[in-house]
C-alpha cells in the first residue's frame, strides 16, 4: 500500500489522471442507473429492444407507414400524453423515435413526468439507424 502513495507522489499527473478517469466512470454508471441518461446509440437499443422493450414512433402515420422499425407502435408526439397509459407498461424499457431524435427527446420527457422512468430517445432517430443498415418495415 506504500507503494502507491510513493508512486502517486513521484507520478502526480498519473495518479491525478487515472483518479479523474474513475471518478468519470462511476458517474456515467450512477447517471445511467438513476435515468439520467435519455439517448441512447443504435447498438444499445438494439440491445434493450432484444430483452423486450417497446418501440414507440412519435412520427405521423403517413411517415410510420413508409418505414419504422419492426414491432414498433406508432403515437403522434401530439397525442402521447394522452395515449401513453393506454398502449404503454411503466415496467418496460420503452424507446422513443422519431426521424432524427430532436422530437423524440421532447416525447421522452413527457413518458418520464408521466412515470415511465425507463424511457429514452433513439439518438439520431430513425436516421441513424438506417445509417446503420438495421432492418425497417413498411406497412404497405
Amino acid at each position: 500500500m506504500g507503494k502507491i502513495f510513493e508512486f502517486a507522489a513521484n507520478h502526480p499527473w498519473l495518479a491525478s489522471g487515472t483518479i479523474a478517469m474513475a471518478l468519470v466512470v462511476i458517474f456515467y454508471e450512477l447517471r445511467q442507473k438513476a435515468g439520467g441518461l435519455t439517448a441512447l446509440s443504435s447498438a444499445k437499443a438494439v440491445q434493450l429492444i432484444n430483452r423486450g422493450a417497446q418501440v414507440v414512433d412519435v412520427r405521423d402515420q403517413e411517415h410510420f407507414d413508409a418505414g419504422h422499425i419492426v414491432d414498433a407502435i406508432n403515437i403522434p408526439a401530439a397525442e402521447l400524453a394522452d395515449q401513453a397509459d393506454k398502449k404503454l407498461k411503466k415496467s418496460k424499457s420503452i424507446i422513443v423515435i422519431c426521424d432524427s431524435g430532436n422530437r423524440s427527446i421532447q416525447a421522452v420527457a413527457v413518458l418520464r413526468r408521466s412515470g415511465y422512468d425507463q424511457s429514452f430517445s433513439l439518438q439520431g432517430g430513425l436516421a441513424a439507424w438506417r445509417n446503420k443498415n438495421l432492418p425497417v418495415v413498411t406497412s404497405n
